[in-house]
């Protein structure tokens, strides 16, 4: 038997005949393929069937008849989608019946064997009638989705109906024929399969059981129910089939957009599979899948990956395909076309009409299929984006302290802004890979028709073009490499300085870590110019690409004496412009490859990093152990690497209710000894067994952003009994009373407004709240003044844990004789360990402690006996408070209580339509915007020049084969070279030009907010959470450095490709513009609708993101409370929950940009099909059949570049909001000029040293009570000044005003006879000295922290490091002055952090010296030594000291109690001390009655 000839092109040919008709009876591949497909069905069909009634037999009769009494009682609600399944099935079973009629009636067939006609039409009537059978009998299955089976077998019959149809109409159109009734039979069936085909790839039943009439139970996926749970109904997850192609289900948000501005709870809930529970476990799965598959404990990223996308990857790349292909009917048909005008005398208008319809049903197809594709890719990036997120988050939560050193916050938040964001940008390209291969496929092949060997020409041109992406794509993949480098350390140094503002600010630092700043951004850019450039280049090259291919293969065809017709060079031409798409992309897809292996790597490499020991631990039951801690020969370090250990040779055991004190030297290893009992330091030997819940306190206190309640009950329910006891055992009744709203009042980020006594007691109110077991609390009292000290310990720790296990590191002594057990640290290793008399008998080192307190506290009584007169106590008079203040003020104003004592404000967002300002802005940001017309021009150049090229092609080709060329086909081809030459040359100027500017406008816009961030007062960074600057720094620079230019540049030039168009396509028929007018009116109406709701989308999706980062960043810090706390599973679900925030806006606004593409689309189809059947209507000689076939070639792009123009518009629109947020942090109010020229102080100021404090008032905000009410004090030069008060009094807020971190709302402060608000703040600042109250450390290096100015020389620093006793651990280090300090300073304890602090003081050598209880965080041995140092290297100069330590400033000259920031007294010691109702005297006599039963013990010894 005959079958299809094997050579395609000269088969078509052949059915241009009517020979080729007659032969087309004789194959029947199509009855063929149907015979096969269908029996393929049937007989799977039969053999399911009887598995299923072997299946029935085996069962017992009674469990039949229960199924039958439960379905009885079940009601089914059908869904308009089984509805629709039932009519298309029987729609296709009646159309295939009609035909079998038709046929039996002696109706002409195509096949030439009847017997194999009739076969294939029974088998269709009959498979057909199956499958209503088995649609019909599905309710009574209860399935959720229609059997595979049925699913493959609608493909199956779609696909063989278009390529039936399609045949059909074409051979039909090709030989005249008329149009019988098969031929609509077949259209009917193409309907009802098309419907029938995207149920198959829902596979949703959508049918709901009411069991008994009352309960609904809706089909789920087993594995989906758990997650169904939700507040906002998701619309996408209800949407029917139509309302999913047209994406009409977002017409209710579009309802409420246009109103107005949408608010974050206003957006639907995004679907169960989209939601990040669901991906988070999915992608999880999969992990532990690849882990198990093989065997590593390094599970492949892009193999979980994989199996995470792949279904829905695949149903994308299906749509994709198809897109692809229909797109190719357009440029394959137009020499059909071009032929029908040209010969109208031999043909039909029936013919011309189909023509224009065969147009319009292919980019109808094309249009659904790449909106589907579109919205597809950008849903699994969200969804990917949500799985990655979700990982990094749980990775970081449990990364090792030796990872952690490794990775700075900073990176981290690379990975969760840049890396995901580009790996999500790949899932879009992704589908390029598919489509590539059809689209130069088809392009070949359409060549090849039409020019027969020339095609070899135009593939060989295409394969040269390709080869230049090789070298391109290399350079390309390693500048990213480098750029995400840059990025790297420029935002691990943005994130320390932001952390360190306050540092900065007080050590007049800020200039020098701002030209830091720059030159990491100088980096940057030299980085991002380059990977400009060469996508500028690459773009010359493929924008020039369909030149050189049309001239490569032109030029042959005239070598080979192919002729070349009108019809011919325009499908050639047409081709050639749909071949720009695949190479066009090409360069951006190899580029996003690079992008995405890049940051794919390098999340890889992060989530491969070591974690903290899973067991570390043994957790025992509390009957099976009589200890709840013990520790058997434990061995533990920070860093394995290193040979000796941290903790070595450590016994111990605690039994329940047993209080431990651990003390020790700085450095010896307190803080490591708790922190190997909660698993936090790496285990090297030995057990560490724990019986029962932990709580812990860390030293350097650890708050969250949120208000106070929240943070003490730490995710557990409110117990209002439980919650006032923990309160008051932690002296926090007082706080409450003083905050405008109490425990609801906001806590700025870090705790920032909260004093550090008040976050140390939040901190161990949260712990106590817990309720658990065994407390670890480290170094709790050294941030709370005496007191307050003296209360915890009494109320809390004695009291309200008195039945707890309390293992507590402290620097007091008069904290240890309580204990049951004194461990003293030395080097690692429990030196002593006892109750308090043991250790002093033994006489090996505990006494030095002890002695270094006990000659504190014999300054303090020997102070206190002298002062002490028998006299009665008389009234306050001016003598004793001689400058206090007592007027009162209203806490709280009517402005206060409006913001609830909120510090950190909502994020700001701007609403309503992006300002012309901020475009403006950004067009004139470089040269006043003088080459942005440059820019505009020369695209109009390359537009004006390509229209003209192809114009010439077409006006110069004969139309047919048999009329003669009017030129030479030689000067023809000559002049469209040079036309062609001249346009890419224009896009070379253009792109280069693009690439200049754009950089240059980011880079100065990222300088404006640089600079504006760093000059802005510690109130905006108080107020703002870091994670918005940094997203601002990090994802928004980054839209601004690759995206932003292009992205505007292509607004304009779609605009003017479209003018082109209607340009070309007015020439022919200007009737066009009747249609194209109103069109367009309805297309900027659509734009106006859209536009709203989308911005505030783009804008809430913004604002989403910092909270992501932001509680990342917290839980970074927190990890170790949150292990101690068992609270992972909170915090991860409070991240799931963050994303899905994020996700909402992101999900909705990309649905909302293929809403409005799909409806811009069909609206140039249909002026598409206008202009088609207009140029088929018009009368013959009225048009030249050439330059119509040339406005048809243009107007296949039509609906494409009309949809880009909107979309670039708003997509430019959306990448505006950057700019946006940008410019908002490029205008903030600045702090007081660094130097004021005409008011510079003498160069030895300040010489003596005095402070004057005359009516300070100062707040932290507008809107807050004031912190420091009417102070009116002198602090005289070169004396010693102690500022005592309660935990929250304002002492650290006194300090600030000196610097000027806070400016008084009233007064001033004057030194030396110069008032401090009258001089630059760099002059203040650089001549005072200061050891802050939390000790900051920089990454870099020990002498980098010291003199990060590079001021002085080794020798100075040696001696200052000597002074403050690290100078013999700091030569210990192999690299000496160059030893490694990491973020945060974590490889050095609080101690010897706080050490380094006051050797910066001993190199500065200021006149005047502030210690905010600077030697909080060190034993009592070494603050004695310090306190010497300070004593003999400030001898002549002012120290003004805070201190919690009462012996530190009991022998100070003067002494200045606050009390709710007033002052309360202010005298010297001994003038205090004579009082005794004095607030001083309460104080020392507080501290020494505390110290009473120590003094007992320590006395024998």
């Amino acid at each position: 038997m005959d079958m299809f000839p094997s050579n395609f092109a000269s088969k078509f040919k052949l059915l241009q005949s009517n020979k080729a008709w007659r032969l087309l009876k004789s194959p029947c591949l199509r009855e063929h393929i149907f015979i096969v497909v269908q029996l393929g069905f049937l007989g799977l069909l039969l053999f399911q069937f009887v598995r299923r009634i072997i299946s029935l037999i085996s069962r017992h009769g009674t469990e039949l008849r229960d199924q039958v009494a439960e379905k009885s009682n079940i009601n089914v609600k059908f869904s308009i989608s089984y509805k629709a399944t039932m009519v298309c099935s029987t729609l296709l079973f009646g159309t295939h019946f009609m035909m079998l009629l038709n046929m039996l009636n002696g109706s002409e067939t195509l096949c030439s064997s009847p017997v194999r006609a009739f076969s294939s039409e029974i088998m269709q009537v009959v498979s057909w009638a199956s499958t209503l059978l088995v649609v019909y009998k599905i309710p009574h299955t209860k399935y959720a989705k229609f059997p595979c089976l049925l699913r493959a077998w609608w493909f199956c019959s779609f696909l063989l109906c278009v390529i039936c149809t399609a045949l059909d109409t074409y051979f039909r159109i090709i030989n005249t024929s008329k149009f019988g009734i098969q031929v609509y039979m077949d259209l009917i069936g193409l309907l009802a399969s098309t419907f029938l085909f995207g149920i198959s790839i829902r596979g949703k039943t959508g049918l709901v059981y009411n069991v008994s009439g009352d309960i609904t139970e809706p089909l789920l996926n087993g594995k989906d129910s758990r997650h169904s749970h939700y507040k906002r109904e998701s619309q996408y997850a209800k949407a029917t089939l139509l309302q999913l192609i047209t994406f009409s289900w977002l017409n209710p948000l579009f309802a409420v957009g246009i109103k107005k501005p949408l608010e974050q709870d206003e957006i639907p809930d995004v679907d169960i599979k989209d939601s990040a529970g669901f991906l988070s476990y999915t992608f999880e799965q999969n992990l532990k899948h690849v882990k198990q598959e093989k065997e590593s404990t390094n599970p492949s990223l892009y193999k979980a990956m994989f199996l995470f996308i792949r279904k829905k990857a695949a149903i994308n790349a299906l749509f994709a395909v198809t897109s692809a292909g229909a797109s190719y009917v357009g440029p394959y048909l137009i020499d059909n076309f071009v032929n029908f005008l040209s010969n109208r005398k031999n043909q039909s208008l029936q013919s011309g009409y189909l023509l224009a319809l065969t147009f319009l049903g292919a980019k109808m197809v094309e249009t659904i299929a790449q909106r589907q594709w579109i919205f597809g890719a950008r849903q699994l990036g969200i969804r990917l984006r949500a799985a990655l997120i979700s990982q990094i988050y749980k990775k970081g939560l449990h990364l090792s302290s030796q990872s952690r050193q490794s990775r700075t916050s900073g990176e981290i938040i690379n990975y969760m802004s840049v890396d995901v964001q580009r790996i999500t940008d790949f899932m879009w390209y992704v589908n390029t890979i598919w489509m590539f291969p059809v689209q130069i496929s088809l392009a070949i092949y359409i060549l090849h028709t039409n020019i027969g060997l020339g095609s070899l020409a135009a593939l060989t041109a295409t394969a040269t073009v390709m080869s230049c992406n090789i070298p391109i794509t290399k350079n390309q993949k390693r500048y990213q490499s480098m750029i995400m480098d840059a990025k790297d350390n420029r935002m691990k140094a943005t994130s320390e300085v932001l952390r360190n503002m306050k540092t900065l600010k007080l050590q007049a630092w800020d200039d020098q870590y701002l030209h830091k700043l720059e030159c990491l951004r100088k980096v940057e850019c030299n980085w991002l110019w380059k990977s400009l450039r060469l996508a500028a280049t690459s773009a010359f090259i493929f924008w020039g690409a369909p030149t050189f291919i049309s001239v490569l293969t032109f030029g042959t065809c005239i070598l080979m004496g192919i002729e070349l017709t009108a019809g011919r060079v325009l499908s050639a031409l047409a081709t050639f412009r749909m071949l720009q798409d695949p190479i066009f992309s090409l360069p951006d897809l190899l580029s996003v490859i690079a992008q995405a292996k890049v940051s794919a790597d390098r999340i890889a490499s992060f989530l491969q990093e070591d974690e903290i020991q899973q067991d570390a631990i043994d957790y025992v039951q509390k009957e099976e152990s009589d200890y709840e801690v013990d520790i058997e020969n434990g061995k533990f370090s920070w860093n394995s690497e290193l040979s000796s250990p941290t903790l070595d040779g450590i016994q111990l055991k605690v039994s329940k209710g047993m209080k431990v004190a651990i003390c020790g030297t700085v450095g010896s290893g307190k803080s490591s000894l708790l922190s190997c009992i909660i698993g936090e330091i790496q285990k090297l030997a030995g057990t560490v067994k724990i019986s029962g819940t932990k709580a812990y306190v860390p030293q350097s206190p650890w708050i969250l952003t949120g208000n106070i309640r929240e943070n003490i009950l730490f995710g557990n329910q409110w117990d209002s009994c439980k919650y006032d006891r923990t309160v008051k055992a932690c002296a926090l009744t007082k706080d409450f009373e003083l905050f405008s709203c109490g425990d609801l009042t906001e806590i700025g980020e870090r705790g920032i407004n909260m004093s550090g006594g008040q976050k140390q007691r939040i901190q161990i109110a949260r712990a106590v709240y817990q309720d658990a077991d065994i407390y670890l609390l480290d170094d709790p009292f050294s941030a709370v003044d005496a007191h307050t000290g003296s209360q915890l310990f009494k109320e809390c720790l004695m009291g309200l844990l008195k039945d707890k296990t309390v293992l507590y590191v402290t620097h007091q002594v008069e904290f240890l004789p309580a204990a049951d057990l004194i461990l003293v640290m030395e080097n690692g290793r429990i030196a002593q360990a006892g109750r308090f008399e043991e250790l002093l008998k033994q006489n090996i080192g505990f006494e030095v402690l002890v002695g270094a307190h006990s000659q504190a506290l014999e300054s303090i009584m020997t102070v206190e006996n002298s002062s002490r007169t028998p006299q009665e106590p008389t009234p306050e008079t001016d003598s004793s408070s001689s400058n206090a203040q007592v007027e009162h003020e209203p806490e709280s104003t009517e402005e206060i209580k409006e913001k609830g004592g909120k510090l950190v404000q909502e994020e700001e967002r701007e609403k309503g339509s992006i300002g012309k300002e901020v475009y403006w802005s950004y067009l004139t940001s470089v040269k006043g915007g003088a080459l942005v017309p440059i820019i505009i021009l020369a695209q109009s150049s390359f537009q004006v020049l390509q229209v003209a090229s192809n114009y010439w092609m077409a006006w110069s080709s004969p139309p047919t084969i048999d009329t003669q060329p009017e030129i030479g086909m030689n000067v023809v081809l000559l002049v469209y070279a040079l036309l062609a030459v001249g346009s890419s040359l224009c896009v070379l100027l253009r792109a280069m030009l693009v690439a200049i500017t754009g950089l240059r406008t980011a880079q100065k816009l990222f300088t404006d907010m640089l600079h504006s961030i760093l000059r802005a007062p510690m109130a905006f960074f108080d107020s703002t959470p870091t994670g918005r600057i940094l997203n601002r720094a990090s994802s928004d620079q980054s839209v601004l450095d690759l995206e932003l230019a292009t992205r505007l540049g292509w607004c304009a030039f779609s605009i003017i490709q479209i003018l082109g168009t209607i340009a070309v396509m007015s020439q022919v028929a200007w009737e066009v513009f009747v249609v194209f007018i109103p069109v367009t009116a309805i297309c900027i109406w659509y734009q106006q609708y859209y536009i709203p709701t989308a911005r505030e989308l783009a804008r809430l999706s913004e604002i989403q993101r910092a909270p992501i980062l932001h509680h990342f960043a917290e839980s970074l810090s927190g990890a170790a409370t949150i292990h101690a706390f068992d609270q992972e599973d909170r915090f991860t679900n409070l991240n799931l929950s963050l994303i899905d925030n994020f996700s909402r806006p992101l999900f909705h606004n990309v649905s909302a940009m293929e809403w409005l593409s799909f409806r811009l689309n069909l609206l140039s189809n249909f002026v598409f099909a206008f202009s088609l059947v207009l140029l088929v209507t018009l009368p013959e000689g009225i048009i030249n059949p050439s330059i119509a076939g040339l406005a048809v070639t243009y107007g296949i792009n039509l609906n494409v570049l009309q949809a880009s123009i909107i979309w670039n518009i708003c997509n430019a629109e959306n990448k505006m909001i950057s700019v946006e947020r940008i410019l908002q942090y490029s205008n903030i109010k600045s702090e007081a000029p660094l130097v004021i020229e005409e008011c510079r102080p003498p160069n030895n100021w300040p010489e003596v040293g005095s402070i004057c404090f005359q009516n300070l008032q100062i707040r932290y905000a507008e809107h807050l009570p004031s912190v420091l009410k009417n102070i009116s004090c002198t602090f005289p030069g070169r004396k010693k000044v102690g500022v005592v008060g309660r935990t929250g009094s304002g002492k650290s807020t006194l300090i600030q005003a000196i610097f000027r971190i806070i400016e008084p709302r009233e007064g001033s402060i004057i030194i030396d006879d110069v008032d401090i608000s009258k001089i630059g703040l760099h002059d203040l600042r650089s001549r005072l000295s200061i050891i802050p109250q939390d000790p900051t450390l920089f990454e870099g290096t020990v002498r980098g922290n010291l003199d990060p100015l590079l001021q002085y020389s080794d020798k100075q620093v040696w001696e200052a490091l000597d002074k403050c006793q690290l100078g013999d651990i700091v030569r210990a280090k192999e690299e000496k002055l160059d030893s490694t300090v990491v973020e945060n300073g974590e490889n050095w304890s609080v101690g010897q952090r706080q050490l380094l602090c006051l050797g910066r003081t001993l190199l500065k050598k200021s006149s005047i010296l502030v210690l905010d209880e600077a030697t909080a965080s060190v034993d009592s041995a070494t603050d004695g030594i310090i306190q010497k140092i300070i004593t003999q290297e400030f001898k002549n100069r002012t120290v003004v000291t805070i201190a919690h330590r009462i012996h530190t400033v009991i022998d100070s000259d003067l002494v200045l109690v606050l009390s709710d920031g007033r002052i309360a007294e202010y005298d010297t010691p001994k003038k205090l001390l004579e009082r005794e109702d004095s607030f001083f005297s309460k104080l020392i006599k507080e501290y020494s009655m505390r110290s009473h039963n120590f003094n007992n013990l320590a006395t024998p010894s």
